[in-house]
């Protein structure tokens, strides 16, 4: 079995039928793919539809659909699961052209596009909506942002990195989550525009702020666990994040206009300001459907509010905005801030004096720079003082018998690459002090797990991937508890305790742990 369809369902007796009917009539041979329904406590005769059909079929109480996605994938026999809502008619081809990204092994996620044949006029606007959102999507090699009515993942990597969070108790931003998760841990997904689904978009304003409003109200959860993503994704436009913000601007110039206490032209300023930011969209929009065209500034300022509506309501709701998780990234770059620019100053005259022992101890730089892997898999140029003599790398093969620790890892106590500097330099870690312009430039931080080879991430297994959804660090869990001495496995559930329980506060302590750890050298090679 090649590929299992999951399609999460709930009171969906209307629409299940016509899914059902597409995905027993794919390209692809029905014995390449299993379909799985699953019934997330219906009281509507879902049941009784999908029977006549064939198909697998599940339920559990009401739960939601992340609960729902991770019961139909527990269940799985394809090497592949593929996603789609009840309300979708997956296009003849569509599990054909899902299947395309995973012919390269180094895809563990791809992301569908919607389409519409309604001929309403907001939900004609809805489909230029998302076209939109597509545009900025065809210009990422990689994405991080997969939603499950057009998707896939490879089986595996669903299971070992725990499925779709069932803390989302109803459908909204659970599977932009997963994606968010995935991509902070340097897998590799892709954008799908060829595998179709038809959909039935809010047809009505009403609906259509309805959904605005709780995509906003979700958005609060979703953020304080994946703050780095308020700034980017690669699915939202800049812009709306822009508009958002307009919002609560243009409410407080009208409500002091209406007072006396502005002029009216204030109120006008930021309302022309609001849509300078829609005209874009609007002569784009209005080059394929005029008439959308015509009432998009209002429907933008309408989407614009309802969004900005639920994300206050989601952060009064959860107290958000004093929550120490959702404070502790933007805590930790001042920090990082703070403490490189401090270190350079001060250890200004002995990085000198290194750099000087270096050039009279052995020929070559006195910088040794090397890419390492980074946050969300990223590559980066991470910059030490040399320890080793010129060409250590390509002797690195010949030294593998030498190493007390089994590979990946490469660590030799009496190391013959290494320099008499270069071991006096280690011996106290003075060779990590250039990173202090690493973490100044945002690649890495003062506190985190060590930045990792490139050769190394790619014999990861699934769970220590988790390590790459934060920055790298210049000390660490590592550092504190054996340094050189731990495996790889005991290195990464240091790395993982840190992850899961990491604060502000958990940085200081580690940073002040560091300093008689690096003076008695234990573990350093």
């Amino acid at each position: 079995m090649r590929f299992s369809v999951i399609v999460p369902s709930y009171n969906s007796r209307l629409t299940i039928a016509s899914c059902l009917e597409a995905l027993l009539s794919q390209s692809v041979p029905l014995s390449e793919y299993e379909i799985i329904v699953v019934d997330d406590g219906s009281t509507d005769g879902t049941e009784e539809v999908v029977r006549r059909y064939g198909v697998i079929y599940l339920s559990q109480p009401h739960r939601g659909p992340a609960a729902a996605r991770n019961l139909g994938v527990a269940q799985a026999a394809g090497e592949i699961v593929l996603f789609t809502d009840a309300d979708c008619i997956p296009a003849t081809d569509w599990i054909e052209k899902m299947s395309l990204p995973f012919e390269d092994d180094e895809i563990v996620g791809a992301k569908g596009v919607y389409r519409t044949r309604q001929r309403e006029l907001i939900a004609r606007f809805v489909q230029l909506e998302y076209e939109d959102k597509y545009e900025k999507m065809r210009r990422n090699r990689f994405i991080d942002f997969v939603d499950t009515y057009s998707a896939g993942y490879r089986r595996d990597v669903l299971l070992a990195n725990d499925g779709f969070d069932t803390g989302f108790p109803e459908a909204s931003v659970e599977d932009q989550e997963f994606s968010f998760r995935l991509a902070e841990r340097g897998y590799k997904m892709v954008f799908q525009p060829q595998a179709i689904v038809y959909h039935h978009h809010a047809s009505d304003l009403q609906s259509y702020v309805r959904k605005k409003f709780r995509i906003g109200y979700w958005k609060v959860r979703l953020h304080a666990r994946h703050p780095q993503k308020i700034v980017s994704d690669s699915h939202t436009p800049q812009v709306l994040k822009i508009q958002v913000g307009l919002v609560p601007v243009l409410a407080a110039t009208l409500l002091f206009s209406i007072g006396g206490i502005l002029p009216w032209s204030v109120f006008g300023s930021a309302l022309a300001a609001f849509g300078l930011t829609a005209l874009p969209f609007c002569v784009r929009v209005t080059a394929r459907d005029w008439v959308v065209g015509v009432v998009s500034p209002f429907l933008l300022l309408v989407r614009a509010g309802a969004l900005a509506a639920g994300l206050a309501a989601g952060a009064i709701s959860r107290a958000w905005l004093t929550s120490s998780k959702a404070l502790n990234r933007p805590a930790k770059r001042g920090l990082d801030i703070v403490g490189s620019i401090t270190g350079l100053i001060l250890l200004a005259p002995l990085m000198a004096l290194i750099a000087c022992l270096i050039k009279l101890d052995s020929p070559g730089p006195v910088f040794f720079v090397q890419e390492r892997v980074g946050e969300g898999g990223r590559l980066f140029k991470m910059y030490k003082f040399r320890s080793m003599v010129v060409g250590a790398e390509a002797m690195a093969g010949e030294m593998r018998n030498l190493s007390h620790l089994p590979p990946p890892l490469l660590k030799i106590r009496d190391d013959p690459r290494v320099t008499r500097v270069g071991r006096w330099l280690r011996r106290f870690s003075l060779d990590e002090l250039p990173q202090l312009f690493n973490v100044l430039k945002g690649e890495m931080s003062l506190v985190g797990p060590r930045p990792e080879e490139i050769h190394v991430v790619q014999k990861y297994k699934n769970r220590h991937r988790k390590r790459l959804s934060v920055k790298p660090g210049i000390t660490g869990p590592m550092q504190i508890n054996g340094r050189g001495d731990l495996s790889l496995d005991e290195r990464v559930e240091l790395e993982l305790a840190y992850i899961e329980e990491r604060s502000f506060w958990t940085d200081i302590s580690i940073l002040f742990k560091t300093v008689p750890v690096v003076l008695l050298g234990k573990g350093a090679y």
